[in-house]
């Protein structure tokens, strides 16, 4: 008894030294991840402040984190197009808002049917749902399907069907449902007479909100960014998007540096400098600027959405 006891006693004063060396650990691991952190920062913030340097500054000396001389002229260049930029952000946002509500409404009634495993077509389906991933019929075939059969040319909805479904998305979506909502739960709700509208939308949809918001933010994220689709598509300057419109922005700015027979009242309107680096920078802030600001209040959802329903409980 006596042993059982030095033992014990012997095992607790070992525990603080354990739980200092932990503590160390800890510390180190956060300076490494400090560290990282900042080495992925600073870019960032170059871009920023590249935006409100000074053009003769930055041709002369090159990008500064400490620039001497500062200007606007980057972004007059930009918010010159003040009325179509505006448009180009409310088609933007648009998609991505519609878009991404559509896609997880489509994708989680998706992932829902494919995980019961009573349902017949669910092997079928998942099968169905995979070829898409290992085969592409080309964006040739895709372009002729869009605006010949289909009749799309020049529509809206290109810019939101073609992302709206994604097969990795479905698999997050239903590796969730199966891992972290109790089969148990839905079977107790189709006993009491829920068909299954009522259970997905009741019980299953309100208990998937971790993994839809991930996948929402990774979806709005790939609606934001996207230029490709409307650059092949639309062709009515009411429906760019803002990345298509700033793509344009600077090719007219490249137009307006290559073409020596460039008239001075262009350059006139531009301020008298072609601002061709913190133009550039100033277009990169304008499109990462509305992401950076909304992912903070995702962030939390985003990392359990992923990592819940990816370990089974």
């Amino acid at each position: 008894m006596a042993k059982a006891v030095s033992k014990r006693n012997s095992s607790l004063d070992l525990a603080p030294s354990k739980r200092d060396r932990f503590g160390v650990g800890q510390f180190i691991l956060a300076v490494l991840l400090l560290l990282y952190t900042l080495f992925c920062f600073l870019p960032v913030l170059l871009v920023f402040i590249a935006a409100f340097t000074d053009e003769t500054y930055i041709t002369q000396h090159g990008f500064s984190f400490f620039p001497a001389k500062w200007s606007l002229i980057g972004f007059n260049s930009v918010l010159r197009y003040g009325t179509q930029l505006a448009k180009s952000y409310g088609i933007t946002i648009f998609i991505t808002v519609f878009g991404t509500l559509l896609g997880l409404l489509c994708m989680s009634m998706f992932a829902f049917s494919i995980s019961r495993r009573e349902f017949k077509l669910a092997k079928f389906l998942s099968v169905y749902l995979l070829i898409p991933m290992l085969f592409n019929g080309g964006q040739l075939s895709g372009y002729i399907v869009f605006t010949s059969y289909y009749g799309l040319k020049d529509s809206l909805w290109l810019l939101i069907l073609p992302l709206c479904v994604s097969t990795m998305n479905v698999i997050i979506l239903r590796t969730y449902i199966v891992n972290s909502i109790p089969s148990e739960l839905m079977e107790a709700a189709m006993i009491d007479g829920a068909g299954d509208y009522r259970t997905f939308f009741q019980i299953v949809l309100p208990l998937l909100k971790p993994s839809l918001a991930a996948v929402g933010f990774m979806m709005a994220t790939a609606y934001w960014n996207d230029w490709q689709n409307a650059l092949l598509y639309i062709t009515t300057d009411s429906k760019k998007p803002l990345q298509l419109l700033l793509i344009n922005i600077q090719k007219s700015i490249e137009f307006l540096l290559n073409n020596s027979n460039v008239p001075a009242s262009a350059r006139a309107a531009m301020g008298g400098t072609i601002p061709q680096y913190s133009a550039t920078m100033a277009t990169v802030v304008v499109v990462i600027a509305p992401i950076m600001v909304i992912y903070p209040f995702f962030q939390k959802y985003f990392i359990k959405g992923l990592t819940v329903g990816s370990v089974k409980g």
